[in-house]
């Protein structure tokens, strides 16, 4: 059987496959790196919807290169993949509005957002701490989410983020360190307060 010795004998095997025509091995890719390659367009999708058509859109891209596929870790080049999609839908799209915008009634965006309920038991507190910090990385800037996310969600090294960014690794540190002081500044009273309703 052909194999790229350049990736991972699994991977390699179902290229081969897929390269010979066969559409199953392709699934098979797809259904491996399905988790966590939506997980991370979820994080920057509108709507469960659009990140699905930014999945589908992922593969089609990846399937339009496939033939000439030549790197070491298919799923950090799907990730590249996917990252220049994000890029491309955040150029067309308008900035983000803050938080402390004005919307109908004189209230303000942040008003909407429900309050945390905190509980005591440990694993409330922890999912919600979980949704202040999914709330508080959707306001970063794009570079500095994505840098957030691949490492914290896809638990990539800092050098395959660099290569997934174009960038030099340490640029990524850098989007991460500021990405990393926002959050804090954004989730201290959230922090506060989770403390102080520990018994």
């Amino acid at each position: 059987m052909e194999t790229d010795p350049t990736i991972g004998t699994e991977d390699a095997q179902l290229l081969a496959a897929y390269r010979r025509g066969d559409a199953e091995a392709l699934g098979q890719l797809v259904e491996k790196y399905k988790r966590p390659l939506f997980a991370f367009l979820s994080r920057f999708a509108a709507n469960p919807g659009e990140a699905d058509e930014w999945f589908q859109e992922t593969w089609v891209r990846a399937i339009e290169h496939m033939n000439v596929f030549r790197q070491k870790n298919l799923l950090s080049w799907l990730f590249r993949i996917a990252h220049n999609l994000i890029i491309d839908q955040a150029r067309r799209k308008k900035p983000d509005c803050s938080l402390d915008a004005p919307v109908a009634g004189g209230a303000f965006l942040a008003d909407l957002i429900p309050a945390a309920a905190l509980s005591p038991a440990d694993e409330a507190a922890g999912r919600d701490l979980g949704r202040h910090v999914a709330a508080a990385a959707a306001l970063l800037p794009v570079e500095q989410r994505e840098v957030f996310w691949l490492r914290m969600d896809a638990g990539l090294p800092f050098k395959e983020i660099a290569r997934i960014q174009r960038t030099s690794v340490n640029t990524a540190l850098a989007r991460m360190q500021y990405a990393l002081a926002k959050l804090r500044a954004e989730l201290a009273p959230a922090y506060r307060e989770l403390q102080e309703s520990r018994p």
